[in-house]
């Protein structure tokens, strides 16, 4: 009994100290200092939320204002060249008499180079982020996956000059009808740009994938190409999607690769041995200083960009749909 009391009786007098020790006062400088923090932390929140209203403020007036510049300048070509013109056109010769402003072959051209990249990229892409995510070893991993990524860092304009002095070349010679430009060079040059990013984008996605569902797979006595076609890839789809919808809409909006590779020849053609001209490469041919501003054919800069602004919106709104669809979302 004696004990317990004399251990009841410590814990006692141990809580009164700590206690104690709590309720001491502080020096005044302390008191000062923390005073002085505690008056000027309202005005250090308030910086730090008005830096961060500017830096929002300033990216959605940046997007209005391209998105107002643009409707300004295309009404005013529209009030030159009929709508239905534009959007159903064949040809497209606003620089030339008789002139033609039908952007189909400029629509055909880009979108043969997107899907073509995709093509090329996607498969080989793919298979690149599953063999990293689950066969590769980590030290391999580690080596490849940065020495991959350093791809996205070349510039646009030496896998064009790429496309023209190799990738060109070879295509000519296993097919003699190819021109010297043409969409084929420009799709592989394209697709070879936007590997980076399907590949890096779709291995963090499966990194990601719970390591739970593999080991429930495998208790069930699946093997490893099993638990990766059937588990892992379809719970990371719509990561998967997103990057490749990603990696398209990069291709859609790449320019000088395209127009070294493609060269600049409005056609309506799904031929990709022949020469064609997307609008990117239209804006660039328009925008050295040649054309007068203020003219039609000036103002088919506007009309352009803003339809591809347009494509490019659409297939953001499509990816959100999808993604809405097939998310697969983890607790």
């Amino acid at each position: 009994m004696t004990d317990e009391r004399s251990k009841e009786e410590q814990s006692i007098e141990m809580e009164l100290s700590e206690a104690a020790a709590i309720k001491l006062p502080r020096s005044t400088s302390l008191e000062r200092g923390d005073g002085l923090l505690v008056r000027l932390r309202p005005v250090y929140e308030g910086l730090i939320h008005f830096s961060l209203f500017v830096c929002a403020s300033i990216s959605v007036l940046v997007t209005v204002g391209i998105v107002v510049v643009l409707l300004y300048e295309s009404v005013q070509f529209f009030f030159d060249v009929s709508i239905i013109e534009f959007l159903t056109g064949t040809r497209w010769a606003p620089l030339l008499k008789p002139q033609h402003f039908g952007i189909l072959p400029l629509m055909c051209g880009t979108i043969l180079v997107a899907g073509g990249a995709a093509f090329v990229a996607v498969p080989i892409g793919l298979g690149t982020a599953i063999y990293l995510s689950e066969y590769a070893s980590p030290r391999f991993r580690d080596v490849v996956k940065p020495m991959l990524e350093i791809l996205a860092g070349i510039p646009s304009v030496v896998y064009g000059y790429l496309a023209v002095v190799f990738v060109s070349p070879i295509i000519r010679y296993v097919f003699p009808s190819a021109g010297v430009f043409n969409a084929a060079s420009a799709c592989i040059v394209v697709g070879i740009m936007i590997l980076p990013m399907i590949i890096s984008l779709s291995e963090d996605i499966l990194q990601s994938v719970p390591l739970s569902l593999r080991g429930a797979a495998f208790a069930l006595g699946a093997n490893k190409f099993e638990v990766t076609v059937r588990v892992v890839v379809p719970a990371a789809l719509s990561g998967i999607i997103a990057s490749f919808l990603l990696a398209i809409s990069r291709a859609i909006g790449e320019t000088m690769a395209v127009t070294l590779a493609a060269g600049a020849t409005p056609k309506l053609t799904l031929n990709p041995l022949e020469s064609i001209q997307t609008m990117t490469a239209y804006i660039v041919q328009v925008s050295q200083g040649d054309t007068p501003t203020g003219t039609v054919e000036y103002r088919t800069i506007f009309a352009v960009g803003l339809t591809l602004f347009i494509s490019t919106m659409t297939m953001n709104i499509l990816a959100q749909y999808i993604l809405s669809r097939v998310g697969e979302k983890y607790e």
